[in-house]
């Protein structure tokens, strides 16, 4: 599953998009540079019920932003995202890919 898949994921569980939750993260004081990921787990899952690796998308967003190595930008793989540029404003708003 991609970072952008995570993403999707979570904002169809919790009805949020990822800057809401970004947002809510910051209120808490989760984005602070020495929390520790588990903190972030943690909170996620008592709120809002999320599994691990869909929390640890998030906790990626939180630590280093919206932006993912390319490493598995348009690889075709299971993991491949689009760009690495994550959207955190929700699936309604997401641009399409534009058409060759």
């Amino acid at each position: 599953m991609s970072f952008q898949a995570y993403l999707d994921a979570i904002e169809a569980k919790t009805g949020l998009t990822p800057r809401q939750l970004v947002d809510q993260a910051k209120e808490r004081g989760l984005d602070a540079p020495d929390t520790k990921a588990g903190q972030i787990v943690s909170w996620l899952k008592e709120d809002y019920d999320l599994g691990r690796g869909h929390a640890m998308a998030l906790v990626h967003v939180l630590k280093k932003g919206p932006t993912v190595s390319d490493r598995h930008v348009a690889t075709g793989g299971s993991h491949s995202d689009p760009s690495t540029e994550l959207w955190l404003d929700g699936k309604a708003t997401k641009p399409e890919a534009a058409s060759p």
